[in-house]
């Protein structure tokens, strides 16, 4: 157990982590003064030490002790019975322990000793973190899910008498709704469908968190933790994934390379001058780089009748150096 600013965490057997206000602070909430209660009684303490001076009125000393007492007790009941509640806020009053009413904002008078305020319930957005430690999914993963709730009081009565603690409860009941429903879904399901598991979390808080006064606006996931082993392999089998893609796409490629070849064949099958013509082409754009080197298999040489070429354009050219020479 971890004490820290007022609070407390306290984990169960199931990994759950809870943090609740100590019912002290609650109680202690609950006998506010209000502070224009305090000033008038402070100001009736004032005119009472005042007047407690002979010289400031003639009265006789029993006439004053009965005045002092009066005042007192006048500025005791101001102090009791004057309350204040915020804006936001409505006030539980009971009477005799019955249920009287709910009063608030603003200044309002109690009976002392007759009348007491149950809870100030705040009627404001209200935010509830919470979180789910070790949590089986259905393929039997153990995960850590953080989430955020965000819910309001719609009925003040309900939230102060139909459950004792109505902020821990919701907390509860949050806590083991996240479980429920990491429980009915598999991990890849939890790691790309957060929106799903919200709208799933808040319809499932919310008719829990009804009969109590207490509405659920949204219920928000915000993070998910898995074991840095898994986190490793699923790593590997993503890249494993990319790759297999990657090799798929470059064998559709190859198909339709070797498809375009096949039509391209069918053309030059019946037209032979068009297939030399295309080698032919082919030799020009390798050696029209200055440097370049061609190496061409003796098959292909036959084929294209490239050695009668080539032996044609020596002999034209030895014949156009003799002539260079003899003139």
């Amino acid at each position: 157990m971890v004490q820290n600013k007022g609070h407390k965490t306290t984990k169960t057997s199931s990994n759950v982590s809870v943090t609740s206000t100590p019912t002290t602070l609650r109680k202690r909430s609950t006998a506010r003064i209000s502070p224009i209660a305090f000033l008038i009684f402070l100001v009736i303490v004032g005119i009472i030490v005042a007047i407690s001076t002979p010289q400031v009125i003639r009265i006789s000393r029993v006439g004053l002790t009965v005045l002092d007492s009066v005042l007192t007790l006048i500025a005791l009941y101001i102090l009791i019975a004057l309350k204040m509640a915020n804006q936001w806020e409505k006030a539980v009053i009971l009477r005799f322990g019955k249920f009287r009413g709910l009063y608030g904002p603003g200044l309002f008078w109690i009976i002392p000793f007759v009348d007491s305020v149950a809870d100030w319930i705040d009627r404001r957005m209200m935010v509830t973190p919470f979180r789910a430690e070790k949590t089986l999914t259905k393929d039997t993963v153990p995960v850590d899910v953080d989430a955020v709730l965000f819910w309001m009081v719609w009925d003040a009565e309900k939230a102060a008498l139909e459950v004792g603690d109505f902020r821990q409860a919701i907390a509860w009941a949050a806590q083991t709704a996240l479980r429920d429903i990491i429980g009915q879904m598999e991990l890849a399901d939890i790691l790309v469908g957060r929106a799903k598991i919200d709208e799933a979390l808040q319809k499932l808080i919310d008719e829990r968190t009804t009969p109590w006064g207490v509405s659920v606006q949204s219920v928000e996931i915000r993070d998910v933790v898995i074991p840095v082993d898994l986190e490793d392999a699923m790593s590997r089998q993503a890249q494993a994934e990319r790759e297999r893609q990657a090799r798929v796409i470059l064998g559709e490629s190859e198909k339709q390379i070797a498809a375009s070849f096949a039509e391209a064949s069918k053309v030059y099958q019946n037209n032979p001058v068009a297939l030399h013509l295309r080698a032919m082409n082919m030799l020009f754009e390798g050696l029209k780089e200055r440097g370049a080197l061609v190496i061409v298999p003796s098959s292909a040489v036959e084929t294209m009748n490239l050695g009668g070429l080539m032996g044609l354009t020596a002999v034209a050219d030895q014949a156009g150096s003799s002539e260079t020479k003899q003139a």
